[in-house]
This record gives structure tokens, C-alpha cells and sequence, in this order.
């Protein structure tokens, strides 16, 4: 294909998260702005493999800044795994002239796009539409904000009646392979422990902690949990500690999808727009297989290969601060 991109489609794929509307939104009227055809792709990979693709317009995307989940809607697409299916995608972008893509997912969605972009020449940018937070290059994910903020509401709520009932709650949250949800909604609600999958759980330590808090009087207790912690996630450790401590009233709540919906906050439309604006002037200039990021409030631009081969991590001084605030 050309290497000057003059029409270009938009997907979301792999989980949704609030915010990525507003990142459709300055995607398409940036494009349209300089000059490019927009097409809309539904259902991320899969539509493109259907061809299930329309033409956008600068109204197509009015009234949607403020709704969570994605007009263009989402899907885990089994068939892009294979070649053929890449190749039947392929055909359905020349048969509409399209020759640039942005690509608005998490890790996974990112795979697809380095290895479809190797083998058809297409050039692709990926922003990050994840409520994990868990990509590399960026201090934010579009979605997280939303996410960690529902979160914390509804931890708040569960500790009134926490204080009420002098009860222990186990609070699972999502995160199957990235704490950082229940790292920052932890900290905010005054968690005693939070469980991460990036720290491997010493529940004889975690048991001792509760013992010497009963001894002192302290019934309450906030524990949060990420789901994909290597102890098992709400079930499993309300199951040991029930059975090592069983004089506390210990209840579970799973938060579970309530944090993937809901109007995105102004941090997270601020940041989707400014991805998405900057998305399409990487294609116009010639900035093709980038990942865009946002670190220390100033644009990032990486690989997209490098994006996807690298990891967040979570800095050692955030568990000293909970260690220490949980005291």
C-alpha cells in the first residue's frame, strides 16, 4: 500500500473501558480535519475480517464523549490468531482503499496489530484502552481513571457498614494480571492489606497481621484484592481465613464488571482525546507502528513492538506506603 496514509479505520478490541468513545471521537474529527476519509470497524478484529466497516463522519461521533463503552463495540477474535484470517482482513482494507489504522486496546489487541502490520504493510497505531493500566510507555491507560474511581466507591459504601458491623470484607477487583486497580483503590479507602498479582501472598503474615489487630481491638478490616492474584482472589482467601480465624465476621464483595462501565471522568476524556488527536498526526507525518503514550504529562512515542514486549511495574515504594499507612 501507499506509504501516505489518506484513509484510515478505527477499532477498539479486547476488553472495553470507559473513555474509548472519546478517543473514536478526536480520532475521526482530527482526520477529518486533515483532510482523510474515516471508516468505523466493528467489533475490532473481527469486523475487519467481515468486513463489517462503515464511513464515518464528524456527526457519527456527536453526543458520545461522555458514554462509556464503545460505539464501535468490542471483540476477542479467535481467527486473527491465524494467518488466513490476517490475510482475509488484509483484503477487506485494499478492497476499501484503507491504508492506516488505529488500533485502541490493550496488550493483546497491540500483537495483532505488530503482526498484521509486518506482513501487509500497513501501518497501525495503538493507544491504550485498558482499565488494567498494565502498558508499558505510559503513566495512563484510557479507562483506568473510571475504573479505580467506581472502585473506590463502592468501597467507601461497603465501609459503612464495615464500621457498623464491626466486620472484615474481602473486596475483590479486576486486575487478572495487574494490581494496579487494587493498588490505588487499596490506598484510597484505607485498606489494611491489598493483594496484587505482581506480589506473591504471605497469608501467615496476613494472619498474624489480623491476630495482633484483633488483639488490639481492631475488628474492622479492608482487605482488597486483585482477581488474578496468585492466592486465588476473594473466594479462596475468605476460605483460609475463615477456617484459621473462625471467631471474625468476615464477608466477601466482588465488584467484578461494575468497574468497566459508567460515564468515563474528565481524566480519562482529557487523555482519550489527546491520544486520539495525536494518533492521527503520527499517521499524517509519517510516524507509522507507534504506540502513543502519555509520561510525565508530555506525549511518548514508542515501537509499537516495544510496547508489547515490555511490562509496567509497580515501584517497591507503593507497598511501603501501604505496609505503613495500614499500621
Amino acid at each position: 500500500m501507499e506509504n501516505k496514509v489518506s484513509k484510515i479505520g478505527i477499532l477498539t478490541s479486547g476488553g472495553d473501558a470507559p473513555g474509548m468513545n472519546a478517543a473514536i471521537r478526536a480520532v475521526v474529527r482530527t482526520a477529518i480535519y486533515n483532510g482523510l476519509e474515516v471508516n468505523g470497524i466493528l467489533r475490532g478484529y473481527q469486523g475487519l475480517i467481515e468486513d463489517d466497516i462503515y464511513w464515518m463522519e464528524s456527526r457519527s461521533v456527536a453526543n458520545i464523549i461522555q458514554r462509556g463503552g464503545t460505539i464501535l463495540k468490542t471483540a476477542r477474535c479467535k481467527e486473527f490468531y491465524e494467518y488466513e484470517g490476517r490475510k482475509k482482513a488484509y483484503e477487506n482494507l485494499k478492497k476499501r482503499g484503507i491504508n492506516g489504522l488505529v488500533v485502541i486496546g490493550g496488550d493483546g489487541s497491540f500483537r495483532g496489530a505488530v503482526q498484521f502490520s509486518k506482513e501487509f504493510n500497513i501501518p497501525c497505531v495503538g493507544l491504550a484502552g485498558t482499565i488494567d493500566k498494565d502498558i508499558y510507555g505510559t503513566d495512563f491507560t484510557i479507562g483506568f481513571d473510571t475504573a479505580v474511581n467506581t472502585a473506590v466507591q463502592a468501597i467507601d459504601k461497603i465501609r459503612d457498614t464495615m464500621e457498623a458491623h464491626d466486620r472484615i470484607f474481602i473486596i475483590e477487583v479486576m486486575g487478572r494480571d495487574a494490581g494496579y486497580i487494587a493498588l490505588h483503590s487499596g490506598i484510597a479507602t484505607g485498606a489494611e492489606n491489598i493483594l496484587i498479582p505482581e506480589r506473591k501472598t504471605d497469608i501467615e503474615d496476613m494472619v498474624h497481621s489480623l491476630q495482633e489487630k484483633e488483639r488490639r481491638k481492631k475488628l474492622v478490616n479492608l482487605i482488597v484484592v486483585a482477581e488474578g492474584d496468585n492466592f486465588g482472589g476473594a473466594e479462596e482467601l475468605h476460605k483460609v481465613l475463615k477456617e484459621r480465624m473462625p471467631q471474625l465476621e468476615i464477608r466477601i464483595c466482588i465488584l467484578g464488571h461494575i468497574q468497566r462501565g459508567g460515564s468515563p471522568t474528565c481524566l480519562d476524556r482529557l487523555i482519550a482525546s489527546r491520544m486520539g488527536y495525536h494518533a492521527v498526526e503520527c499517521l499524517v507525518q509519517g510516524q507509522h507502528n507507534v504506540f502513543i503514550g502519555i509520561l510525565n504529562n508530555q506525549m511518548n512515542y514508542i515501537p509499537l513492538s516495544e510496547a508489547v514486549k515490555s511490562k509496567g511495574h509497580i515501584n517497591e515504594e507503593w507497598m511501603k506506603i501501604v505496609k505503613i499507612l495500614a499500621s
